[in-house]
């Protein structure tokens, strides 16, 4: 190891070591300690870095593969398309990206299912619904920014795990099962927008509304790489 190695290189270097093992044996002590031995990372500072041993790597893991989806986003020409197509290519680049190492994404799924670890794997999927509404220049300062990455985190969930099973060629039946669940959520988007515009229901909805008008979300930097927001569905998208 190098005197100038950054925390993220050494942890990457530990990532890099132990993916080819995470397919025989999983996101456990043995492969961790595989990863310390071949990667020449000294095991103290191995610890230091990954306390929690191969699951800090799995969510290393995982984060990489959110910072690769990011990457293709803003490189893309997602500005001519419905907002909903750049929800779905984000999904859909996300996947694409795990493609080399579905096995590795299937342990993972298997090992934040663990109720122990449920939360953490909780933190992943928002953390790529996050990502994604964030890159897509989302703007949101009230309840709807939970209630978006909330939605998506469904979406991006169901996806991964249709996705693991899937063995049509391309993924072509992932792809239409994500057009399906996107469909699911506009259509409940433009349900929402019925009950605003109808007279009757939005003053039924008033408190409520009121109340969820109170709930803001978390303050950070802004991060508008990308034109767009979200804005309720028209009758054409």
């Amino acid at each position: 190891m190098t005197e100038t190695a950054t925390t993220e290189q050494i942890q990457d270097q530990l990532l890099d070591a132990a993916l080819p093992h995470v397919v025989f044996d999983g996101w456990g002590p043995a492969v961790f300690d595989m990863a310390v031995t071949e990667s020449g990372v000294a095991p103290a500072v191995a610890r230091a870095l990954c306390p929690r041993g191969a699951v800090d790597l799995a969510l290393a893991f995982h984060k990489r593969g959110d910072a690769a989806m990011v990457a293709r986003m803003k490189a893309a020409d997602l500005a001519e398309m419905r907002f909903r197509d750049r929800i779905a290519a984000g999904v859909r680049f996300r996947l694409e990206e795990a493609a080399p190492f579905k096995e590795e994404v299937r342990r993972g799924t298997t090992l934040f299912a663990l109720p122990h670890l449920a939360a953490d794997g909780a933190k992943l999927v928002w953390g790529t619904a996050d990502a994604i509404w964030t890159t897509l220049g989302d703007a949101s300062q009230d309840f709807n920014w939970y209630s978006k990455r909330a939605t998506l985190s469904g979406v991006y969930g169901s996806t991964v795990l249709y996705w693991l099973g899937d063995e049509s060629e391309d993924h072509a039946d992932t792809w239409a099962f994500l057009d399906r669940r996107i469909e699911d959520v506009m259509q409940f988007e433009a349900l929402k927008k019925t009950v605003n515009d109808s007279p009757i229901l939005s003053r039924a909805m008033a408190g409520p509304n009121w109340l969820l008008g109170m709930i803001k979300a978390p303050v950070r930097p802004a991060q508008n790489d990308m034109p767009g927001s979200w804005v309720t569905p028209r009758s054409d998208v």
